[in-house]
């Protein structure tokens, strides 16, 4: 083991109750930290798996002979990823048996809804040789797809010792991430991270060329598999039918993130009543455990709440006599919070114009794409470093547009807003010009899965 992966290692291992009394806080806004913790070191009450055919032991009599695919999907814009990609494996592989993990609450409960018959569904490894290799020992995957970023040395180096092939699919990496990786000790762990993964296929060139810097074997420049998301149709239904019933058009504030609500709730405030009044303000915040923080936000601002947990998960707001009600109760000058997960579709549905959260301040901005694929144009702010490729070709095609401040952008989508403003067929021919990244992805993984002699 190297200096910099053994100092490394060292301080992980002396982490661990630091690791564990985070979650515990965690846990107290967001239950499921709390649970299957011990998950997170290696320790597992789920049964080993039945090996697929090839990995079993000389003496072992029954084995399983479906390939066992692992994917990591760290948060929830990564398992959302995951999902299309999973979607097309099953097709393509229909034996396949699913090992999924994550590293947050909301990816996790987002994974949940992938999972189909015996799929296995954990927390991640903390990167620990000993948890990592408990893990590789426990379950025994015949292949790992991590997604996007996460490139973890001793995951990898645990992989490597059990003869688990490693894959980063729709792997990006931004350059103020390689920057970070190329300091000494970094670039050490980097190196040896990267080196070892088996195949690594970039979104775009600028990717490729940024991760072959750090060290990585980049196969392929496949796109952004996110461009192939088909949005909730159920969603879509629901807001076409609330959007008929109301009298002024939605913008949406969308991922926000901390410090960004103050900043737009002061540039509302600073409106012309004119332009105020002029739309329905609606800010659905990136983290579910902030939702109350918001909502306390938008009060001191001296601005009504009308909350989207008052309503049921099946929206009888689009109800007439809902929506009179809540006009009565002052809803034309509330802003409308967003304080539910995996609506997106339907709150880019029912809006005009949105703002994308995490850009306005120096985050690197959330994606972008989803909002498109649901017709919905985007006003971004200048920090969008996370998606680099994908924000300059929505901005190029004129589906995305860029601004400096959030007061400038409100601006801006107001112009959207106007029966003149935006055609939404134009955002969802632009994602369908970008897709096609899924289908060379799952070819090539199926590839690499015949050269293992795996099918």
């Amino acid at each position: 083991m190297s200096l910099p992966l053994t100092l490394y290692s060292l301080v992980t291992r002396m982490m661990q109750p630091l690791v564990r009394r985070k979650l515990m806080r965690r846990a107290l806004a967001e239950p499921l930290y709390g649970e299957q913790m011990d998950e997170r070191f290696g320790r597992y009450a789920l049964p080993k798996p039945l090996l697929p055919r090839g990995r079993e032991s000389p003496s072992a009599q029954l084995a399983d002979a479906r390939p066992l695919i692992w994917i990591h999907a760290v948060s929830l814009g990564e398992t959302r990823a995951a999902a299309i990609l999973l979607k097309e494996l099953r097709l393509a592989m229909p034996t396949m048996r699913l090992l999924l993990t994550h590293g947050t609450a909301t990816g996790r409960a987002e994974g949940e809804k992938l999972l189909v018959g015996d799929d296995i569904q954990v927390w991640q490894p903390w990167d620990t040789p000993a948890a990592t290799r408990s893990f590789m020992n426990h379950f025994k995957p015949s292949m790992g797809l991590l997604m996007e970023t996460e490139v973890w040395p001793n995951l990898i180096k645990s992989a490597e010792a059990a003869s688990v092939p490693m894959l980063l699919v729709n792997a990006r990496l931004s350059e103020k991430s390689l920057q970070q990786s190329q300091r000494w000790f970094s670039k050490s762990l980097a190196s040896l991270a990267y080196q070892a993964l088996a195949a690594v296929y970039a979104q775009t060139t600028d990717d490729a060329a940024r991760l072959a810097s750090a060290g990585a074997k980049v196969s392929g420049v496949f796109g952004n598999v996110k461009f192939d998301i088909t949005p909730n149709h159920e969603q879509l239904l629901q807001a076409t039918q609330l959007r008929q019933t109301l009298t002024k058009p939605v913008i949406v504030f969308a991922s926000s993130r901390e410090g960004e609500e103050a900043l737009f709730l002061s540039a509302v405030q600073a409106l012309p009543e004119a332009s105020r009044a002029s739309v329905q303000w609606l800010v659905v915040p990136r983290h579910p455990q902030r939702f109350d923080e918001v909502a306390s936000l938008i009060q001191t601002a001296g601005f009504t709440v009308v909350r989207r947990g008052a309503f049921s998960a099946r929206a009888e707001l689009v109800e007439a006599k809902q929506v009179d009600k809540l006009r009565a109760s002052g809803v034309d000058h509330a802003i409308w919070l967003g304080d539910s997960v995996g609506e997106m579709a339907f709150y880019y549905g029912l809006s005009s114009a949105a703002l994308l959260g995490g850009s306005f301040a120096p985050l690197g901005g959330q994606n972008l794409i989803e909002a498109l694929a649901c017709g919905c144009p985007v006003v971004m702010g200048p920090h969008t470093f996370n998606f680099e490729e994908a924000t300059r070709l929505a901005a190029l095609s004129a589906v995305a547009f860029r601004a400096q401040t959030l007061e400038s952008a409100i601006w801006q989508a107001l112009e959207l807003c106007r029966p003149d403003g935006f055609e939404p067929a134009k955002a969802v021919s632009f994602i369908a010009a970008h897709a096609g990244a899924t289908a060379k992805t799952v070819a090539a993984i199926k590839t690499q899965l015949s050269c293992l002699r795996i099918t």
